[in-house]
């Protein structure tokens, strides 16, 4: 059966259309992103804005296309933080449906982390106790469970890379004042966060702001995501990373870190320092995986009853 999968963000659109059988494994087909910051102002206005509606609308249209081509017999559209935020959301569902057929799922913080949770576990084996982070534009998710696939606790978080851009790091590039009151906001909500970093014995690391930054660490000119699955990233890396994209220029970040598209150029400089101060608690290098909540979606509904 082929199925397909748009995981529809604050900052992306991601396309992932797979083949597969109920409790068999996936294989890839398609696999794209769009930069579209859904999320565009909505932490201030709790709305969606034309720009952005239209930008998310054209990068449908072309999915739309690539899923009829494909002949693809099952479609799932989620939308996670932005649309769970929003007064207008109805402007999304309308024009998903005309696009598509199906309506949006918008789906909670915790349908999201368990999705997560099983995208990272399918991409290769763990041991122990094992934190998923994912760092998106509007909202992080930690989900802890084991190598069976067992959660045994999921936070989702206000954190995330355009929230925390938009709301304290205003500035082109952020200023110390700026860097200082984003930590206090990234401190208190870790600090709030209710289960034992300690316990951690594999740290999986998913989505666009993990892969990122695992590509600049090793200074790739040209995205690969064969060399970023299960690649690792060290807290040393990611706190020189953090405090170099704080003195940068978005312009000057593009330059430095020809990988990054212009859109997730504004907000990867937030997006390192939320990893950054979840490494401080779990004290673990960080395992990169191109597998994520993608994976887990298209896995569920493969296993849905004909």
């Amino acid at each position: 059966m082929r199925v397909a999968v748009i995981d529809c963000g604050t900052n992306t659109v991601r396309l992932y259309i797979a083949d597969g059988e109920p409790g068999g494994p996936l294989a890839e087909v398609i696999r794209q992103t769009a930069y579209v910051r859904l999320g565009e102002g909505v932490d201030a206005n709790r709305q969606f804005t034309e720009g952005a509606l239209t930008r998310t609308f054209a990068a449908v249209d072309q999915f739309a296309q690539l899923i009829d081509q494909a002949g693809v017999e099952r479609v799932r559209f989620i939308a996670t933080s932005a649309a769970r935020d929003v007064i207008n959301r109805q402007a999304l569902f309308d024009g998903v449906y005309a696009r598509l057929g199906v309506d949006p799922d918008v789906i909670s913080g915790e349908e999201e982390a368990a999705l997560s949770f099983a995208g990272a576990l399918s991409g290769g084996p763990v041991t122990g106790p094992v934190l998923v982070t994912d760092i998106g534009g509007g909202s992080t998710e930690f989900v802890l469970g084991d190598a069976t696939g067992r959660i045994t606790a999921k936070v989702s978080t206000d954190l995330g890379s355009v929230r925390l851009r938009e709301r304290y790091l205003h500035s082109n590039p952020p200023t110390l004042p700026e860097f200082g009151q984003a930590v206090e906001f990234v401190e208190a909500t870790l600090a709030a966060v209710e289960f034992d970093w300690g316990e951690v014995e594999t740290w999986l690391g998913v989505a666009g702001t993990c892969t990122s930054l695992s590509a600049m660490a090793m200074d790739l000119t040209t995205y690969d995501r064969s060399l970023v699955h299960n690649s690792v990233l060290r807290d040393d890396q990611i706190e020189r990373l953090t405090m170099s994209l704080m003195t940068l220029t978005v312009r000057q970040t593009m330059a430095r870190y020809p990988t990054l598209e212009p859109l997730r150029a504004e907000v990867i400089c937030a997006g390192a320092l939320i990893l950054d101060r979840a490494m401080l608690r779990v004290k673990r290098p960080l395992i990169v995986r191109e597998t994520d909540i993608l994976d887990g979606a298209a896995r569920r509904l493969l296993d849905l009853p004909s």
